[in-house]
């Protein structure tokens, strides 16, 4: 019996392996093919407008808060700022809607830009334990651990 639950508990691990690779996969296939491994981009209105990696926050003013959830300190960059550097401010409109994703957690969140820009709100980019960025706030209803955006992979705006 412990032998079968072992094959039954690799056969799970596999399958699990297995899909998140294939989501990034696909969401790889979707960004441009110059574009550095890890990179998340950027789409303005459905139109590639840049990417960036991690490591390409460093030049950025840091910004934290401590989460009311765990205690914990939450380091990052302001989504607002990275927006800023990356698409300029013309871009982008109160009622424009931005929404980052993580297809391989199956989850997004969209925010309105006015929300974003808000530094109160702290919409940001914090590096997880395994070096992905997730998206984490304070914002009420967005301001738990299990509503934020690990592993991103992709920001889209919209205009209204």
């Amino acid at each position: 019996r412990l032998l079968i639950a072992g094959v039954i508990l690799i056969i799970i691990l596999g399958v699990v392996l297995g899909v998140d690779y294939l989501q990034r996969q696909n969401a790889a296939a979707q960004a441009p093919t110059d574009m550095p491994p890890g990179s998340i981009p950027i789409y303005v209105d459905g139109n590639f407008a840049g990417s960036f990696i991690p490591d390409d926050l460093n030049q950025l003013t840091p910004a934290s808060f401590v989460d009311a959830e765990e205690g914990k300190t939450q380091d990052g960059w302001l989504l607002r700022d990275v927006l800023l550097l990356y698409i300029g401010e013309d871009n982008l409109q109160d009622r424009s809607q931005v929404t980052v994703s993580s297809s391989s957690r199956g989850k997004s969140k969209t925010l309105s830009w006015a929300e974003v820009e808000d530094q109160k709100n702290m919409v940001m980019f914090d590096l997880s334990g395994r070096g992905t960025l997730k998206l984490v706030s304070v914002i009420p209803g967005f301001d738990i651990r299990d509503s934020w955006i690990q592993d991103v992979d992709k920001i889209e705006i919209t205009s209204p």
